[in-house]
């Protein structure tokens, strides 16, 4: 069917509306653009799914029990890719603004030609200011029908050796100490744990934890230290307790500060919130270790091997991280990690109702299959 402009809009409206209820709904971006004529047999289509969490999940921020992810596939002759976006608050994104910039995005992937996907994947990354976790799923999507139409993995295109895969933390959500003594006995396959803080009560937390493991500790407070002095104190204080390293302990904005901080304490400092892209780099590598790169911030596959080669260059550990994601994003950033220091990919596991498989992890490690591009098996 023909719809104009106005009653395309329409329909979207009241699409968007209900995205609340949207968990269960399929809708084809091309038949509601009135695209649905050939175009090459291209279709993009988008699908809002309630991911359950295990556990209520909390961290410095907020706490949820469920996420509600926008997964995208692209069909063209024949072939389907997969992506995935899990939209932020801390970024300003919504599955509403999700949906927008794929929606946005349908005339690029019904003209561009998808095996040029360097330009293809530029084009997207300049669909939108921000929204990166609407580019990632669009990114996703086009490389698994990249790597599926040349029938190989993904780590394999890349050049990957998939026997370098590193051992995945597994994340403690804040909580009662006693609820996170018991999470960490559910965890007891997983040799590394991240425990979240950024609280009033952060050693309280970290003394619980350690009563019951003696397993490498990593820490990540999301920002919650606002107060270098207080985060000086924190860190020295967590040092003794054996972390590995800290994560994210103050504000993004709070450069300076955390440039100051790093300069005197002895434990590796790793950004988070304060890097999305490999333009932020440079201006980190004296404030920071490292960095944690994530699909979802860096807006795919593509920027996030930008990313990785920034900073080896700047002489920077890299680690590959997520949000709480399905296994589908979750082995889009599996098949790049044997390029980095350290994983932290757990999101598949801290949900549910995981409508996909495919990522194995064998004693903490990440496992790769070798099925053509993202290796996953589900239901879209």
């Amino acid at each position: 069917m023909d719809i104009t402009r106005k009653q395309f809009l329409k329909i979207s409206g009241e699409a968007m509306a209900g995205l609340g209820l949207l968990s269960s709904g399929v809708f084809s971006l091309t038949q509601l653009a009135g695209c649905q004529k050939n175009y090459g047999g291209t279709m993009l289509e988008y699908k809002i799914k309630q991911l359950n969490l295990v556990h209520t999940w909390t961290i410095a921020r907020n706490s949820s029990d469920f996420k509600n992810n926008v997964f995208v596939r692209f069909t063209k002759d024949g072939i389907s890719g997969i992506g995935e976006a899990a939209p932020n608050i801390r970024y300003n994104e919504t599955p509403e603004s999700t949906v927008a910039v794929v929606e946005k995005a349908v005339p690029l992937f019904e003209k561009k030609n998808p095996w040029h996907f360097v330009d293809l994947g530029y084009a997207i990354k300049n669909l939108a200011d921000e929204q990166t976790a609407a580019k990632c799923a669009l990114d996703i999507a086009l490389m698994d029908w990249v790597t599926k139409n040349l029938n190989v993995p993904l780590y394999k295109y890349l050049g990957l050796d998939k026997s370098k895969t590193p051992v995945t933390s597994f994340s403690i959500g804040i909580d009662t100490p006693e609820v996170m003594q018991q999470k960490i006995r559910e965890a007891e396959k997983y040799p590394v744990l991240k425990i979240k803080v950024g609280k009033e009560n952060d050693e309280e937390i970290i003394n619980a934890v350690r009563a019951v493991t003696d397993k490498i500790l990593r820490v990540d407070a999301n920002e919650g230290w606002t107060n270098k002095e207080e985060a000086l104190e924190k860190i020295n204080w967590m040092v003794k307790m054996d972390v590995e390293f800290i994560e994210q302990p103050m504000p993004s904005e709070m450069l300076e500060e955390t440039r100051w901080l790093r300069d005197r304490v002895d434990v590796p400092i790793i950004a988070d919130e304060a890097v999305k892209s490999a333009a932020d780099i440079p201006k980190l590598a004296k404030a920071y270790d490292g960095i944690n790169i994530k699909l979802m911030k860096s807006g795919g596959i593509q920027e996030a091997l930008r990313m990785v080669w920034m900073a080896k260059s700047l002489g920077m550990k890299v680690m590959l991280g997520c949000m709480i994601e399905s296994s589908c994003a979750i082995a889009a950033a599996a098949h790049l990690s044997p390029l980095v220091d350290y994983a932290d990919l757990d999101g598949n596991l801290l949900i549910a109702n995981d409508p996909f498989s495919g990522v194995a992890v064998e004693s903490g490690r990440v496992i790769l299959n070798d099925k053509p591009g993202l290796g996953i098996e589900g239901e879209f």
